[in-house]
C-alpha cells in the first residue's frame, strides 16, 4: 500500500497536499495524524502538523506530475464551462475564429465607449495561452485599467465572454486570449519571480509554501517555472476560487532524504544532482 508523510501549516493543508501526491480522494485513504502541529508566537516557535496518508487496500493511486498540473490548470479561459471535456482546437492566426473575436471585442469597446485599437498576434508565452490559444488580440489606449480590473478580474470576464460569443456563433472549440497593454506578460513576469523566490525559500527551510488563491492561467505559470526545479515540486489545492499552488520540497515533509535523489539536509553529500546552491 502507497503511503506518503507531509508536513505542512494545517492538518488539512498537509491532507490536501498528500492527496494530491497519491492522485487519491479522502474516501480512497487512511488519515494518520503524527503532529497536529502549533502557531508559534509572531511566527516563531511554532510546530508544523505533520500527517501519514496511507492508500487503502485495493486502491491505486495516480500520481500527478507537472505536465497533469498545467492540463488541469491550463490557461483557457472557460473551459469547462464551454466545452466540458472536448479538446481545444488550435489553429492558425488567420482562422475564422480569430476574426470573429476581434470583431465582437471592437464592438464590445465601442458600446463601452472606450476608445481602442484591437491588435491581433500569435501567442508567444503560457501567459498567451501558448499551446492552447490560438491568437492574442492586443488592446492599446488610454486609461484602461478599468478593463484590466482588480488583478485581471475584468479582463477575465472580457476574454471569457469573447470566447462564449465565438463559440456560440461557429460551434467551433478555438480560443483566443485578450491583453491590455501587456497586462499579461507582466503578470507572468511577477509570478515567475514570485516561483522562483519561494522555491528558494522552500529549498532553504524544507517546509512548503502555499502561495495565495490565483486563477488557473495564473496558477499555470507557477507549475511550469518550477517544472524542470530538482529540489522543489508543485500541486494545486484547494477548489474553485479558493484553488491555490503548494510549492514542497521534492520528497514531501521538512527533512530527512529526498526520494528523487536531491538535497538531503542530514546527509554527508547532496546527492547524485549535485550540491544545492541557493538562488543569488
Amino acid at each position: 500500500m502507497e503511503s506518503v508523510e507531509v508536513g505542512a501549516k494545517t492538518v488539512d493543508e498537509a491532507i490536501d497536499i498528500a492527496l494530491e501526491e497519491l492522485g487519491l480522494k479522502r474516501n480512497q485513504v487512511d488519515i494518520e495524524i503524527l503532529t497536529p502541529g502549533k502557531p508559534g508566537l509572531f511566527g516563531l516557535g511554532g510546530e508544523q502538523a505533520r500527517v501519514r496518508v496511507t492508500a487503502l487496500e485495493g486502491v491505486e493511486g495516480q500520481r500527478q506530475d507537472v505536465e497533469d498540473e498545467e492540463a488541469r490548470d491550463s490557461g483557457a479561459p472557460g473551459r469547462e464551462e464551454m466545452f466540458g471535456d472536448s479538446e481545444i482546437e488550435v489553429k492558425d492566426i488567420s482562422a475564422e475564429e480569430v476574426d470573429l473575436a476581434a470583431d465582437y471585442l471592437r464592438t464590445l469597446l465601442e458600446l463601452m465607449e472606450i476608445n481602442a485599437e484591437v491588435s491581433v498576434r500569435a501567442p508567444e508565452t503560457p501567459a498567451d495561452g501558448l499551446g492552447r490559444a490560438t491568437a492574442v488580440l492586443d488592446i492599446d489606449g488610454e486609461d484602461l485599467g478599468l478593463l484590466i480590473g482588480r488583478r485581471g478580474s475584468s479582463l477575465a470576464a472580457l476574454q471569457y465572454l469573447v470566447n462564449v460569443m465565438v463559440t456560440r456563433r461557429l460551434g467551433s472549440r478555438v480560443l483566443v486570449t485578450i491583453d491590455v497593454e501587456h497586462y499579461h506578460r507582466r503578470r507572468e513576469d511577477s509570478l515567475r519571480g514570485l516561483a522562483h523566490r519561494m522555491a528558494d525559500r522552500v529549498r532553504q527551510s524544507r517546509r512548503p509554501v502555499t502561495l495565495e488563491p490565483m486563477p488557473a492561467a495564473e496558477r499555470r505559470i507557477i507549475h511550469l517555472a518550477l517544472s524542470e526545479d530538482q529540489y522543489v515540486m508543485t500541486a494545486s489545492v484547494g477548489q474553485g476560487d479558493e484553488r491555490k499552488v503548494v510549492i514542497r520540497p521534492r520528497g514531501g515533509g521538512d527533512g530527512g532524504g529526498d526520494r528523487d535523489g536531491g538535497y538531503r539536509p542530514d546527509a554527508g553529500n547532496y546527492g547524485r544532482r549535485g550540491p544545492y546552491r541557493p538562488r543569488p
